[in-house]
């Protein structure tokens, strides 16, 4: 999972209304909901049928740090799915995203202007056509590569040329991500 697609995640757990499970127990018996079978949730969790019965009946309630860390990610990647769709929806049709960023910016400008990259640290208001773009370029399994593309073009258009009052022949080059956080 790459650094945009992460920040994609932790902005859908935003959205989240309610709590997911916080026991073993619980977290185990709604994967079971959620996937069908002890065999699934299983071989989700890289584990034997048998710990997941004793999970699910409580007869075991502390599983290793690694298997916890697994269940955790596999019921928040589940939780609330209707939920982090229409917040998605509005965002790539109404309301757009907020980026915000510490990064390294290097630009390809017309000659005289510098093209040395440096550390800024951004916070963008994205319009929804970005949104929309990420999301679905998400939905088809792109790189964080082509997230990253999209990104830096709404970052260029938006920041750096302002909608197209200045900075025409700027291209902007996304690299060296310290830190990058989306909301929406």
């Amino acid at each position: 999972m790459g650094e945009i697609d992460e920040a994609l995640r932790r902005a859908d757990e935003e959205a989240f209304t309610r709590e997911p499970p916080r026991s073993t127990r619980a977290r185990v018996n709604f994967l079971l909901g959620k996937v069908g079978t002890t065999r699934a949730v299983a071989e989700l969790l890289g584990v034997t049928r048998r710990s997941v019965e004793r999970y699910r009946t409580g007869e075991r309630k502390h599983p290793p740090k690694e298997i916890a860390d697994r269940l955790e990610a596999e019921v928040r990647s589940r939780w609330q799915p209707r939920v982090r769709l229409r917040r998605r929806r509005e965002a790539a049709a109404t309301t757009g995203i907020t980026v915000e960023t510490r990064a390294r910016f290097g630009y390809t400008a017309p000659i005289g202007s510098t093209d040395d990259g440096r550390m800024r640290r951004l916070t963008v208001h994205l319009p929804p056509a970005y949104a929309s773009r990420l999301f679905e370029a998400r939905r088809r399994g792109e790189s964080d590569r082509q997230l990253r593309a999209i990104v830096a073009e709404g970052l260029q258009e938006v920041y750096f040329k302002d909608g197209g009052r200045r900075a025409d022949d700027l291209e902007v080059a996304f690299t060296d991500i310290d830190y990058i956080d989306v909301s929406f």
